[in-house]
């Protein structure tokens, strides 16, 4: 009879497939019998790696130390430290904290602290005030980017650097003094020179707004700030003081409150008349350059001098009061 040869048949039974359990490998190591042994190599671990360094031991062989994991926990570093066996000890290194460091605003130069008191970002409600330019638009005054640029350069040389500007540069000089008569005189001018009961919110709200402000970044002395708020505040005698602190120039702190006005201002008119980004900015560029002119006429007035005398924009604020559509307060 002839041989015939069996082929297996196909199973369902899986192949061996690799387990999570460490390979064997193949390492000579002393055993008692003195043969060759098997070793389990380590599985790969989320455990610190183990490194070869250099120990002494009881028999004088090389033993394994633990490499440190990735912590939060401040580094070791080595430093010379006496100790009493003369040996070099660690010290931890201090952690990266995210804590702020505590300091005062007024630490910074000068002429950050200006760009600061300009910025739109100065938390006083500035932007929601028109000043009477929405009444000035709803009259057909104002209507285009040539009206409202000639509309704020005037109000800009008759309003504020004959009214606001020129208490403000006798204001400065009074707070570094701590000449708290003259203070009161100069906060009852400007009081008394609020012609609607909208001005005269607007430059109390604010007023009150930059004493929190101070109050908040502990820029002024507690002397200061109990002044300012016995007065009650006004918002030309709350800048001055914040002006004085930063010990600017007189005039580079009058050129920094006035463009903050001229920026607030031009914001305004975009959203009234409307007017398109580019518009504004030439708007911006004319006050600009008009700036120089209405502090040196700000620092030249006196008490004689100084004056606040618009009759129209003061008509403007008290019909802006009872206008029927608007976007600023009134």
């Amino acid at each position: 009879m002839g041989t015939r040869t069996v082929t297996p048949m196909h199973t369902d039974t899986p192949p061996v497939s690799c387990n999570k359990e460490p390979p064997l490998a193949n390492a000579p190591a002393d055993s008692a019998a003195g043969a060759a042994s098997y070793r389990a190599l380590p599985p790969c671990r989320s455990e610190p790696p183990l490194a070869i360094t250099p120990t002494a031991s009881a028999a004088g062989a090389t033993s394994c130390t633990a490499l440190p994991p990735c912590r939060s926990e401040p580094p070791l570093a080595i430093t010379p430290a006496d100790s009493a066996a003369g040996a070099t000890s660690c010290t931890a290194l201090p952690l990266c904290r995210s804590e702020p460091p505590l300091a005062n605003a007024a630490q910074c130069p000068p002429l950050l602290q200006l760009i600061w008191l300009a910025s739109p970002a100065l938390p006083v409600g500035g932007f929601s005030y028109s000043e009477g330019l929405e009444a000035a638009i709803d009259h057909g005054l104002v209507h285009d980017e040539a009206s409202c640029t000639q509309w704020l350069l005037d109000q800009l040389l008759l309003t504020q650097a004959r009214g606001d500007m020129a208490a403000m540069a006798q204001a400065v000089p009074a707070w570094q003094a701590m000449d708290t008569e003259r203070l009161h005189a100069l906060n009852a001018w400007v009081l008394a020179t609020r012609e609607s009961s909208e001005m005269r919110l607007q430059t109390e709200q604010m007023g009150r707004s930059l004493l929190d402000w101070l109050r908040n970044l502990q820029q002024a002395s507690p002397e200061a700030l109990q002044c300012l708020a016995a007065l009650p505040p006004t918002y030309p005698l709350a800048y001055a003081l914040a002006l004085a602190i930063t010990q600017a120039p007189l005039e580079q702190a009058l050129q920094a409150y006035a463009f903050g006005w001229a920026e607030n201002m031009t914001q305004a008119a975009l959203k009234a008349v409307p007017l398109g980004q580019s518009s504004g900015q030439r708007m911006l560029s004319a006050l600009a350059r008009t700036i120089p002119e209405a502090v040196q006429t700000a620092q030249f007035l006196t008490d004689d001098t100084r004056q606040a005398f618009s009759p129209m924009l003061a008509i403007l604020s008290s019909r802006h009061e009872t206008q029927y559509s608007r976007l600023f307060r009134s």
